[in-house]
């Protein structure tokens, strides 16, 4: 193995405690809400901070910061995008979500809040919106675990295929024993982990480098267009960039952190420190690309891993800037990225499995030991099948992120947006939101028009719809009656 004893330590210290902390939830989860939502008692802290650590993947620390290192400033307007719809998704959807899902049934996933907010006696849209949460959230786990794999390759000179189950098999562990809460809590331990990460090398790399006047010298003499924020963007460009930020409306693995908070009261203070916490690690991955140009151009004997593969960018500052230990406490931020992103989504599919499925069609009368057990089933069961999608390196699953973004930012998007803010929408509505998103996303993207990011079509086509087949129907009284009592009760306590 190709690395350093220290490297190593820090990692198999960083794993244990993360299997612990889920051993810690599971003697706290007694029925399947405790599961899957934490029984609803997420303090201010641990929602925003799991909200952002589940948001960020290992996109954070390497896909971003290649990007930059490789074309400049000009691709920073992803991380404005994502700024700005994060804090719309926390001002408009949270406090009425966590209010809204308790009024209609106490749901506790997105299925059960579409069947009960619009009475569906079908079971069609929950079907349908379970669904969609399984053909894109296992297609997003599939790319969690090629990060996860690609950072053991790289990190300690694995095969590929044991790398695939090595960097998989803790997040599992720890998901399936403790659930919900060991997800939120390993959750905040690793979002701690991501912003030191991200604060510190930006600010040792300037002193590598010589300081902010010299470093910024270094980037302009390599290229000066790198400081250019319009470099080969164009006007659809930008705003495609830009409308990462509508996907945030409809990640289930997001808003389960808003239906899990322990009250609306908590929810202003939660936003106050997600957005903070966001925007310095945003900040700080833009800073570690943007250094890291003025860093390899000086030192051009130490580039040749970045310019072979240019999202290693911060995996090489962090082992030749650091010693050892301190190394293997940055590398595992980036560990921490890809298992917090991969554990929500794991537990969102064994959710929509076990809840909308199991519980609801085939055993209504499951006890609730059944349930949990049956969603820890759920949980192995989707892993296998992400590790399949993975087990080819060539495989563009990393690619599929932005689709799976899209799929679900267009399907759910609209459909929560409007369901906690306007008492009008009906059942067919939200039925024809989710499918009007969703096809949206996959014909815009199989045919590439106008090369616009498929979300920004699929969320305003869908929005359209909503609105136009609500128009067409009525609510009845008791869907009026419980948006009224949630409404008022958001009102009174926010």
């Amino acid at each position: 193995m190709s690395v350093s004893n220290p490297t190593l330590i820090t990692f198999v210290i960083y794993i244990a405690a993360m299997v612990l902390i889920g051993f810690m939830a599971y003697r706290s989860t007694n029925n399947l809400s405790d599961y899957i939502l934490g029984g609803r008692s997420l303090g201010s802290v641990v929602t925003a901070l799991s909200a952002g650590a589940s948001d960020m993947s290992g996109w954070l620390l390497m896909g971003l910061p290649g990007a930059i290192y490789m074309s400049g400033l000009s691709e920073s307007w992803i991380a404005i995008g994502l700024i700005i719809g994060a804090y719309l998704n926390w001002l408009f959807v949270a406090g009425r979500l966590r209010v809204q899902t308790e009024h209609n049934g106490d749901a506790l996933t997105l299925p059960d809040y579409f069947s009960s907010r619009f009475e569906d006696k079908s079971g069609l849209l929950r079907i349908i919106s379970a669904v969609v949460i399984l053909v894109f959230f296992t297609i997003y786990c599939a790319s969690g675990i090629v990060a996860g794999a690609r950072l053991f390759e790289s990190t300690f000179g694995m095969s590929y295929e044991t790398a695939l189950w090595a960097g998989a098999a803790a997040t599992i562990a720890y998901t399936f024993v403790g659930g919900f809460l060991a997800v939120s809590w390993t959750d905040t331990v690793q979002a701690t982990l991501m912003i030191f990460a991200l604060l510190l090398t930006p600010i040792i790399v300037l002193l590598a480098t010589g300081g902010i006047d010299t470093t910024f010298l270094a980037i302009e003499a390599q290229d000066a267009s790198n400081f250019d924020m319009l470099k080969n963007t164009t006007f659809i460009g930008v705003i495609s960039l830009m409308g990462w930020g509508l996907g945030y409306f409809g990640q289930p693995h997001i808003l389960a952190r808003f239906m899990a908070a322990d009250s609306v009261k908590s929810i202003a203070k939660a936003r106050r420190i997600s957005m903070t916490w966001m925007i310095l690690c945003l900040g700080g991955t833009v800073a570690v690309g943007f250094f890291g140009i003025a860093y390899f151009s000086a030192n051009p004997d130490l580039a040749a891993p970045v310019t072979e593969n240019h999202e290693r960018v911060f995996i090489e500052l962090a082992k030749i800037l650091f010693n050892p230990w301190v190394a293997g406490v940055l590398l595992s931020a980036i560990l921490a990225a890809v298992m917090s992103t991969l554990s929500c989504q794991l537990l969102v599919c064994s959710s929509a499995l076990t809840e909308d499925f199991y519980k609801t069609f085939l055993r209504k009368t499951a006890s609730q030991v059944e349930l949990v057990w049956v969603g820890r089933a759920m949980v192995l069961l989707v892993a296998l099948i992400a590790i399949g999608l993975a087990a080819n390196p060539e495989n563009r699953v990393l690619g599929l992120v932005s689709y799976a973004w899209a799929g679900f930012g267009a399907a759910f998007g609209p459909v929560v947006l409007i369901s906690v803010i306007w008492k009008d929408m009906t059942r067919n509505g939200a039925l024809a939101g989710i499918l009007v998103g969703a096809i949206t996303v996959i014909v815009w993207k199989h045919f590439e028009l106008l090369g616009l990011y498929e979300i920004i079509p699929g969320f305003i086509f869908a929005s359209l719809a909503i609105y136009i087949v609500s128009k067409m129907g009525e609510p009845t009284r008791g869907m009026l009656q419980r948006f009224a009592a949630a409404e008022a009760d958001f009102r009174l306590n926010k």
